[in-house]
């Protein structure tokens, strides 16, 4: 395997095989998973963990079950089983406690998966995520559920997606670009459907509801680094920046990195994010 080429492959993780891309380094340490958010998929960390790569740190992308061409069980969604799905993962590839990085509720999930699993891991990093508390923005389920539902995409006819993700991503660099359109399937029709389907979305947006990051904070046992975005929505970031807070004032080791830009900053600007993982660990912060 040649340096920066991704190696594209499913691993049995219990009853699932998850997807992953991997990225060889050349053995600096650490060796980075790199777990995206909901309704997403791997290939939006492709720039993140090219740059990793190049700088000498092995990279693995994950589509977690449900997701791009992972399995996709009628069950399985809690956070549980979902870190635990992180937790086997990691064995299965021998990795050497990586440092963990989840966008969204991606990083959420990698919280949950260093409180679980401690051993597994030897820091973690949410990306514009790992403090979504969801409960305490919609006084009930159901208010989340209308505010938060996606729109049904499938059958729509694949220039109409192509298009919209373009505009919408003007100025990405183009492996966010294909990244953010590996989020649907392209069918031999014309037409797309998205990977993770409508009712699985709607599972793990109440789990997501459900959880309460604040009870997870004093319990994780590995640095913390918070990479939030400022999306330039005022209020919504005011919100967040209290947030961000509160998780500071309680992890026990956390260091955090605001970044201006997309909540999938990770895919808008992947060598700065890859650039703060390594400076990062450079520094001792994850041990």
């Amino acid at each position: 395997m040649r340096m920066g080429e991704v190696i594209s492959e499913h691993v049995r993780v219990g009853e699932v095989a998850l997807h992953v891309n991997r990225w060889e380094g050349h053995g600096r340490q650490p060796s980075f998973l790199l777990v995206h958010g909901l309704a997403s998929n791997a290939r939006l960390w492709d720039g993140v963990a090219t740059r990793l790569s190049d700088r000498g740190h092995a990279a693995v992308a994950v589509d977690l079950r449900g997701h791009g061409l992972s399995d996709k069980p009628d069950d399985g969604y809690d956070f549980g089983t979902v870190s635990a799905d992180l937790a086997t993962l990691i064995a299965a590839l021998r990795l050497d406690r990586p440092v963990a990085a989840g966008q969204s509720w991606g990083g959420n999930v990698v919280m949950e998966l260093a409180v679980r699993h401690p051993r597994t891991v030897r820091g973690i990093v949410c990306v514009d995520g790992g403090t979504i508390h969801l409960s305490r923005s919609f006084a009930s389920w159901d208010r989340c559920a209308a505010a938060l539902a996606p729109p049904k995409t499938a059958g729509l006819p694949r220039e109409r997606i192509e298009a919209m993700v373009r505009a919408g991503h003007a100025g990405w660099p183009q492996s966010g670009v294909d990244g953010a359109l590996a989020n649907w399937e392209f069918r031999a029709d014309g037409t797309v459907a998205p990977w993770l389907t409508f009712e699985h979305h709607m599972t793990i947006l109440r789990h997501l509801y459900e959880h309460k990051p604040s009870e997870v904070y004093p319990k994780v046992p590995v640095p913390v680094l918070l990479v939030p975005a400022d999306t330039g929505d005022d209020e919504w970031t005011a919100g967040k920046r209290g947030s961000v807070a509160e998780a500071e004032a309680a992890l026990p080791r956390v260091r955090t990195h605001w970044f201006v830009g997309h909540h999938d900053v990770h895919a808008q600007y992947p060598d700065d994010v890859a650039d703060l993982f390594i400076e990062t660990a450079d520094s001792g912060f994850f041990g």
